[in-house]
C-alpha cells in the first residue's frame, strides 16, 4: 500500500489523470488518495455517456436576435420608468452634497436628458454642462440687476439736473421728432418685409439634428437667434430660409421654446423641403471651411447655404460631404488669404458667418468683412491683400510705369543708333 501510494503521489504532482475505480477493494484507496489531494490537486472524472442524452443544435443567429430584442426591451423600460428618475435624482443630491459641479435646480426635462445618458460619463459630462449654464445665468441677472441700478441713479442725476436747468432756461422748439423703440421696430419689420418680396435668400440648412447632443443643439439655436437679430436690424437684409426643418423636431421644438409667440411673427421663410427642392441646383452654392475652392467675391445673383450646426471637430467634413451628396457648388471663405492665421480651425460660428456675408453685400470689402472673425484665432491682416481693389490699382499703376520706362529706354536707344549712323 505504501509503495502503491509513493507512487501515485509522484504522478499526481506531475499530471492529473482522470480515471475510473472498478474494483471492490479500491475504496480505501480513493478516501486517502481523497484526504490527501483535494486540497491541492482536483481528480476529475469521466461521466457515464451512456445515460446522457444528446447535445440540440443551436441556432447562433435566433439566439442573438433574440437577446438583442431583450436588451432593447430592458432599455425601453428602463429609460421610461420613474425608478431611474427617482434614482437619478438621489445621485444628483449625493453628487451636489460631495460639492461637485450640479446645478441647484434641475428641471425634468434636464433630469430626463441626465436619466437617457448611456453611461456615467456621459451623465457628469452633461450635468456639468448645466452646472455651467446655470452660473451663466446667474451672472448675466447679476449683472442686469447692477447695470439696472446704474441706471435707476443717472435718471435720478438726469431729473435733478434737468428740473434745474429748467428753473434757469426756457423750452425750445423743435421740428426733430425723437425716434422710439416702437419707431425702430416698425422700420426693421418693414426692411424684412421688403426682403421677403425683392431680398436675396439666405439658406439655413438644419439637416443636422442628429449629428448633435442636446447641448450642442441648444448652442446652435442660440447663434441662428443672433443671426436673425443681426439680420433684421441690417440695412439691407437677407430673406432667410430654414430649409429642411421638419415640424416637431428637435431644432422647431427648441425655436418655439425661445420665440414663444413671437415664432409665427418672424419675417422668414421655413420648409421642410432641402434646398435644392426649393431652388435651382445651378444657383446654390454650399459655405464650408472643408471645400476646395475659395470664394473671391460676393456674387448677388447666387444663393449662398449654411448648416447651421455646431462642428467640434468631433465629426469633421460633414457639411462638405452633404454638398457633394447634393451635386451643390462648394465654397469657402479666403482666411488664409487675408489673415495671419495663428490657433483653432477656421469653422465660425452662424452669427459671425451672417454678418461676414452683410458686410460683404452692402460693401464688397473684404476687409471690413473679416473683421467679425474672432482676433484670438489670428495675429492680423497681411500686409499685401490678394483680391482687394488697392492691390489690383497699384499693379495696374506699377505696369503703367514700367511701360512707360520702356518706352523711353526704347527712344534713347533709338536715338543713339541714329547719332551713331550719322556720325
Amino acid at each position: 500500500m505504501s509503495t502503491c501510494f509513493t507512487f501515485l503521489r509522484h504522478f499526481v504532482k506531475r499530471s492529473v489523470v482522470p480515471f475510473v475505480l472498478h474494483k471492490k477493494g479500491t475504496g480505501l484507496y480513493f478516501t486517502i488518495l481523497h484526504k490527501r489531494f483535494s486540497s491541492r490537486t482536483p481528480i476529475l472524472f469521466y461521466p457515464n455517456t451512456e445515460k446522457v442524452p444528446p447535445i440540440k443544435k443551436i441556432d447562433l443567429d435566433e439566439w442573438k436576435n433574440t437577446m438583442k430584442s431583450s436588451l432593447q426591451e430592458e432599455r425601453s423600460s428602463f429609460t421610461t420608468s420613474d425608478d431611474t428618475l427617482t434614482a437619478t435624482r438621489e445621485w444628483i443630491e449625493m453628487c451636489r452634497l460631495l460639492n461637485r459641479e450640479v446645478p441647484e435646480h434641475i428641471s425634468d426635462e434636464d433630469l430626463k436628458m441626465v436619466a437617457e445618458c448611456p453611461s456615467k460619463k456621459s451623465k457628469k459630462k452633461t450635468l456639468k454642462y448645466l452646472y455651467i449654464k446655470e452660473m451663466h445665468k446667474k451672472a448675466k441677472k447679476e449683472k442686469q440687476e447692477k447695470k439696472r441700478a446704474e441706471m435707476d441713479e443717472i435718471e435720478k442725476q438726469k431729473q435733478l439736473g434737468n428740473a434745474e436747468e429748467s428753473e434757469n432756461t426756457e423750452l425750445k422748439n423743435t421740428f426733430l421728432l425723437p425716434l422710439n423703440d416702437r419707431a425702430l421696430k416698425a422700420e426693421w419689420d418693414w426692411r424684412n418685409a421688403q426682403a421677403m418680396i425683392f431680398g436675396q435668400p439666405l439658406v439655413f440648412d438644419m439637416a443636422y439634428e442628429n449629428f448633435m447632443p442636446q447641448r450642442d443643439l441648444k448652442n446652435t439655436v442660440c447663434q441662428l437667434l443672433e443671426s436673425e437679430g443681426a439680420n433684421r436690424k441690417n440695412i439691407d437684409p437677407f430673406h432667410i430660409y430654414f430649409c429642411n426643418l421638419k415640424v416637431g423636431g428637435a431644432y422647431h421644438k427648441e425655436l418655439i421654446y425661445r420665440y414663444k409667440e413671437k415664432w409665427e411673427q418672424l419675417l422668414l421663410t421655413t420648409t421642410e423641403k432641402s434646398p435644392v427642392d426649393t431652388f435651382p441646383r445651378e444657383s446654390l452654392i454650399y459655405l464650408t471651411a472643408d471645400s476646395p475652392n475659395v470664394m473671391t467675391t460676393f456674387r448677388h445673383d447666387k444663393i449662398y447655404i449654411i448648416g447651421s450646426f455646431v462642428d467640434k471637430c468631433s465629426q469633421p467634413r460633414i457639411s462638405y460631404a452633404n454638398a457633394k451628396r447634393l451635386k451643390i457648388a462648394s465654397e469657402r471663405l479666403p482666411l488664409d488669404q487675408y489673415l495671419q492665421w495663428e490657433v483653432g480651425n477656421k469653422n465660425l460660428t452662424l452669427d459671425q458667418m451672417m454678418r461676414i456675408l452683410l458686410t460683404l453685400k452692402n460693401t464688397g470689402d473684404w476687409e471690413k468683412a473679416l473683421e467679425f472673425v474672432p482676433k484670438r484665432k489670428h495675429s492680423g491682416f497681411h500686409n499685401v491683400f490678394v483680391n482687394s481693389n488697392n492691390f489690383v490699382m497699384d499693379l495696374q499703376k506699377n505696369k503703367l510705369e514700367i511701360k512707360k520706362s520702356f518706352r523711353k529706354l526704347s527712344s534713347n536707344a533709338q536715338s543713339r543708333e541714329t547719332w551713331w549712323k550719322d556720325e
